[in-house]
Order: structure tokens, then C-alpha cells, then sequence
């Protein structure tokens, strides 16, 4: 695949780098950071959006695709940051928020004029006040409709209640879509990741659903492959680096999205592997990580996108998600050991790795004590939805504290510096404790950090086919403490284990000193030398 030696950085800009003491990170920050990023080694950087935004949902409710929200800096400051990366061999990807936009934009300002133009750009429904056109539920809480007096209609609303979904129905709004890419792709950017792209297309019609929160009858549309399609190919932007964000998807979709020969994207996140801790499916419902279920999920996903020729992206982190170390590691006594061990996990698989700012230090989750340290709307709203169900302030915190999308969303941990190197004020949102002791420059002076561990990854992706392009076939599966599989290409072969308990654990294939007198090196791991069993949290390659 052509972006199989690849491996790419995600910046939320809010959070990275302050460079003029606001407490925002800004475009000009990430400009500054720029040989750090070349350091890891990476070839992209695909930043969140800093288009002109209210940031209710910070930045993803675009009111302006063209132009740059000043908070963040000028488009000045994107071109020479294009040009600086550039320079040093990185490519920028920008992200794309499609399925929706602000209703601050001009388009739904219009359309609230009553322009009939513009009222086509969304999906309004009539209908009296008391009675929404379907039951829908809002990913983000409350009904997925909302009521506009003046026209008598309501507006879907998949999202915050500022965010109005577009109409893809309409070939004019696929015709802007499309132009906007044209425009950035001018501009010198070398990718595009698109917002919950499988959301886009409405065409099932919308129909009270009674057995879930409505998600059926938007998700995976029929329309959907017909819509990338034309969306890759009239914008000129087939072949260049494209990744979909797939909420709720199907893996014989994203083998259509990301197959070779389909045209539509080089890669698809999928996120089914960071709900195996949600009780029965839901996220504010909390359950230790089912590491069985992990590990069924990772071998569907790469034993059959291989088959296909499709392709996935590998991640744990983002602006969406808890911090991985917090959530599938050990963020006290084993923090480092099972960072890297979770590192190595996706790093090793097939796919394109994406490494989440902070990731690459072991940043933990943000241990806030009060909600009112939380800025993220889903997140104040679920705390507001879990009181009314009956949670004690302390549970409803508890939950939030797990689960917040603020956790991926604190500073970048640059410095033991006073907020943490990444700017000389109070952030926007707080650091946690932590980064006197987690932060580049501690780690960067550390030859066992998990810094210079996602370093030596990189580069062993870059260098070795095996990992670009070998086959995968999973082992020990029946073994729940365990995740393991087998590269193998032109008769090498690599054996990755991975112990995702905090206990010494044994292996039911094949037993390590088995692998030794096999002929069997080992090549990597957190820890020195070969035990009898996995240690707590081990990592072991093998190489034959």
C-alpha cells in the first residue's frame, strides 16, 4: 500500500503550543515545534481544525472553510507553516468537518432568512414545536432536532445543536465541498482526514427508531460510496494521503471506503476496539477493558482488510479520547512499561500508524476534582444527563473523569516549566500534575523514555517490509491476558507479544524459552533479558 511506511502526527493546535501568551496553542506554536515533530521521525501532521469558528465544539462547528480563526493566527501564519514542514520533508493533513457545519456560517445564516437556496444546504423539516420529525438523539444528548420559529421547521442536528447537518443530496453543497478542497490542496496541503464521513449521507429517510438512538438510518448510507467517489475524484485529491473518520461502521464498508482499486480513501479509522470498556455499548456506562473482545476485534479488522487489499489506520489516541496508558495500561506503577507495550501493539500491525500529540510521552488522563476544570460540551452535558439519572456528584465525576474527551484535549507537556512548557499563562483548560515529571524535555535525555521508544518504532516501520507490508495472522487467541500475532514476508517472521495485565501472565501457544530454543531473538521490549513468564505489562518481538 502506498502509505505503508507512513506514520502520522495529529496536533489539536488549542492544545500543542502557545506561541503569544494567550493560554491558546496556535498555528504559530506548531511552526515552532515543527524539528521537534521531525525528530519522531514522522511524515504527515494532520492538525484539527483552526477554520473561523464559535468553538462550541471546539472548532469542529465551521463557520468559515476559507479562512482562519484568529485565536489561532492568520492564513500568513498556515502558508509559512505549510512551507516550513515542507522543508522538512512533512506534509500537512487538514481536517475536513463535512457532515456539518456552524450555524454561523453564512450559509445557514442565509437559510434562516428563509433563502430557498440555502435552506437546501440542510435538511429542514416541517413541523409543529412540540413534535420533532423523528426521535433521534443527539450524539451529544437531547433530541437530534431543533425547532426554528420563524420558519417553522426544525434542522437536524447529529451533533451540538449548533452544528446544522448539510444536505448531501443537494449537488451544490457536494460542488462548495468540493471546492474547498481544491482550494487547500492549492494551498500546498498534502492530505485530508474527513469528520465522521459515513455520516454524511441521509438518504434512508428519516424514521422514528425505536430499538436505538437512531443511528441505523444515517450510518454507512446507501449513497455514501457514490458521494466519496465523486467528492476524490472532481476534487482532484485521488491519491494523495485521505483518512475517514467511521463512526459505528462496518468492516465490509471500510473495505469498500479504503479498498485499493475503490477510489474513495487510503485509510479508515474505525473505533469498535475503544468501546470494549463501555457497559453494554454505553460510553457512560463504565466496565474494565474486555481484552478478549480487543483482541477479536483487532484480528477481523486486519486479517480481513488485508484480505481485501483495504487499509487501516492504527491509533488508541485522540482529541476524542481518553488517554490510552489511563485507560488499557497502567498509568501509576507500570506507566512506562505498559505505554510502550501498548505503542508497540498498533505500531507493529498493518496499517498507518497515527501518534496523538502526548501519546509519545505517556501523557495520562486529566485526574480532575471538580467539573467545573472541564470545557468539552459532550462532557458537561452527559455530567448534567448522569445527576438527572440519579449518579451522586461523585459518581457523575468519576464517570466524566474516565470518559471526557478533555482528557486527550490538556496541554502539551513540553517542559517541567510553570504550565508545563506550553505557555508563560494559565491554559485554557489545565495540565495535569503530572507534567513535571512526563514532558519532552525529561524524556527526551532518557534513552529507555517512551519517547525515544515511539522514536525507535518509526523507524523500524520505515526500515523494515516485514511491518510495511507482511501478512498478519494472530496467535495465543484463546488467551485473554494476551495480545499476539505473527508478520511474516519472504520467509522472515516477527512474533509480537503483548501482556495486557498488571501480573506476571504464561503463554498457552507456545512458552517463551519454546521460542529460544526455536531459534527465536528476541529484537524489542520494555523489559531486560527473558523471564519464564510475561512480565506485568511485557512486550517481547521476536524475530526468526
Amino acid at each position: 500500500m502506498k502509505f505503508s511506511k507512513s506514520c502520522v502526527y495529529q496536533i489539536y493546535p488549542r492544545s500543542f503550543a502557545d506561541s503569544n501568551g494567550d493560554g491558546i496553542g496556535d498555528i504559530r506554536g506548531i511552526i515552532n515545534k515543527l524539528d521537534y515533530i521531525k525528530s519522531l521521525g514522522v511524515e504527515y501532521i494532520w492538525s484539527t481544525p483552526f477554520f473561523v469558528s464559535p468553538q462550541n465544539d471546539n472548532g469542529y462547528d465551521v463557520a468559515d472553510y476559507r479562512n482562519i480563526d484568529p485565536r489561532f493566527g492568520t492564513m500568513a501564519d498556515v502558508e509559512e507553516l505549510i512551507a516550513e514542514a515542507d522543508k522538512r520533508g512533512i506534509g500537512l493533513m487538514f481536517d475536513m468537518v463535512f457532515n456539518h457545519c456552524s450555524t454561523s456560517h453564512e450559509w445557514f445564516q442565509r437559510a434562516l432568512k428563509g433563502e430557498e437556496k440555502y435552506l437546501n444546504y440542510f435538511i429542514f423539516k416541517d413541523g409543529e414545536p412540540d413534535k420533532p420529525p423523528t426521535n433521534w438523539v443527539s450524539k451529544f444528548g437531547g433530541n437530534a432536532w431543533e425547532y426554528v420559529p420563524n420558519l417553522k421547521k426544525w434542522y437536524l442536528h447529529l451533533f451540538d445543536v449548533s452544528q446544522a447537518d448539510l444536505n448531501w443530496d443537494n449537488p451544490e453543497v457536494r460542488e462548495e465541498l468540493k471546492d474547498v478542497l481544491r482550494f487547500w490542496k492549492k494551498k500546498g496541503v498534502k492530505g485530508f482526514r474527513f469528520d465522521v464521513v459515513n455520516l454524511i449521507d441521509k438518504s434512508r429517510g428519516f424514521i422514528d427508531d425505536n430499538e436505538g438512538d437512531g443511528r441505523r438510518f444515517y450510518t454507512d448510507g446507501p449513497r455514501i460510496h457514490e458521494y466519496l467517489k465523486e467528492l476524490v475524484r472532481d476534487s482532484g485529491i485521488d491519491g494523495m494521503i485521505t483518512v475517514g473518520e467511521m463512526s459505528s461502521t462496518s468492516i465490509d464498508n471500510c473495505i469498500k471506503y479504503s479498498g485499493a482499486d475503490e477510489h474513495e480513501l487510503s485509510m479508515t479509522f474505525s473505533f469498535h476496539h475503544l468501546k470494549v470498556d463501555y457497559l453494554k455499548g454505553d460510553k457512560w456506562a463504565l466496565m474494565p477493558a474486555d481484552i478478549g473482545a480487543l483482541k477479536k476485534l483487532f484480528e477481523d479488522w486486519q486479517v480481513r482488510m488485508a484480505q481485501a487489499n483495504a487499509w487501516n489506520a492504527l491509533f488508541w489516541c485522540n482529541h476524542d479520547q481518553p488517554r490510552a496508558v489511563s485507560r488499557f495500561g497502567d498509568d501509576g506503577k507500570y506507566w512506562k512499561e505498559s505505554a510502550k507495550m501498548l505503542a508497540a501493539t498498533t505500531h507493529l500491525m498493518r496499517g498507518t500508524p497515527y501518534i496523538y500529540q502526548g501519546e509519545e510521552l505517556g501523557m495520562t488522563n486529566a485526574t480532575y476534582t471538580s467539573i467545573e476544570q472541564y470545557r468539552d460540551v459532550e462532557s458537561l452535558n452527559y455530567y448534567k444527563i448522569l445527576l438527572e439519572q440519579g449518579k451522586t456528584q461523585e459518581e457523575a465525576l468519576k464517570i466524566i473523569g474516565e470518559r471526557s474527551r478533555d482528557n486527550g484535549r490538556t496541554p502539551m507537556q513540553w517542559s517541567a516549566e510553570k504550565y508545563a512548557g506550553f505557555s508563560n499563562v494559565e491554559a485554557w483548560i489545565s495540565s495535569p500534575d503530572n507534567y513535571r515529571e512526563i514532558n519532552v524535555a525529561v524524556e527526551e535525555k532518557d534513552p529507555d523514555s517512551i519517547l525515544n521508544f515511539y522514536k525507535q518504532l518509526v523507524k523500524i516501520r520505515e526500515e523494515n517490509k516485514i511491518v510495511q507490508e507482511g501478512d498478519i495472522s494472530f496467535i495465543e487467541r484463546d488467551n485473554n491476558d494476551v495480545i499476539a500475532y505473527r508478520r511474516t514476508l519472504d520467509g522472515a517472521e516477527w512474533i509480537i507479544l503483548c501482556n495486557y495485565r498488571g501480573t506476571e501472565t504464561s503463554l498457552q501457544d507456545k512458552t517463551l524459552s519454546a521460542y529460544v530454543d526455536e531459534g527465536y531473538k528476541k529484537i524489542l521490549g520494555n523489559f531486560e533479558g527473558i523471564a519464564e513468564n510475561l512480565r506485568p505489562y511485557e512486550l517481547i518481538v521476536f524475530e526468526k
